[in-house]
């Protein structure tokens, strides 16, 4: 499938859009007009992907909309050249958000059908990314710290581990609540090793759950 002049005229239009609902960082809507996000959809839902909505992809997950992922990532603040840590790969759509914004992207999925799709169809994409399967509530030990740290499911709680992989300065971003609503929540690692927490408002994602899926 391409990327048609049509594709690029819808995306420059949901820019807009993401703009009116105040969007203001440039270099996330920047990345975001570039991603082809047709191309993260099945086939059944392609004529809608530039409408600002959330769709299924399988395994119970979906892509979200562009001004979730918008807001997410303008919170998150991500700068080129810092290691950045995904929990909850899904469709790759974020990452390679991410990506775009020149960050070393690490990428945690939970659901085997969804990382082995990730693993073959971003590197066609031409990105860069490190993807692993695995439990998102462990983080990455091994690679960490972290500069900033996004995760893309709603979780009950704040992990404690993900905290330990962050470094001094650094920000994740979560939305923590229950199954029904969450608070989209910024979270500020201090010099000190305490956290700063604000909160941005009500959103609903599909929950983090814990362990590997077993498919």
């Amino acid at each position: 499938m391409q990327d048609t002049f049509r594709h690029k005229g819808l995306r420059k239009k949901l820019i807009e859009q993401l703009r009116l609902k105040g969007i203001t960082n440039e270099a996330v809507l920047q990345a975001l007009e570039k991603i082809p996000r047709h191309l993260f959809l099945d086939l059944a839902f392609l004529e809608f992907a530039y409408q600002d909505k959330p769709f299924p992809i399988g395994s119970g997950q979906t892509i979200s909309q562009p001004y979730t992922v918008a807001f997410q990532t303008q919170l998150l603040d991500p700068k080129p050249r810092e290691k950045v840590l995904e929990i909850g790969t899904g469709s790759g759509y974020q990452a390679c958000v991410l990506a775009e914004m020149g960050v070393k992207v690490f990428s945690v999925e939970r659901q085997k059908k969804l990382f082995e799709k990730a693993k073959t169809f971003l590197p066609e994409l031409g990105f860069q990314i490190r993807l692993f399967y695995g439990d998102g509530y462990k983080g990455l030990p091994p690679f960490a710290p972290f500069d900033k740290i996004l995760i893309t499911a709603g979780a009950p709680y704040l992990p404690e581990a993900l905290i330990q992989q962050l470094k001094p300065g650094g920000r994740l971003v979560v939305p923590i609540g229950n199954s029904n609503h969450q608070e989209m929540t910024l979270i500020t690692k201090l010099p000190d090793g305490t956290s700063e927490i604000k909160e941005f408002g009500g959103f609903l994602f599909v929950p983090m759950l814990e362990n590997k899926a077993q498919d």
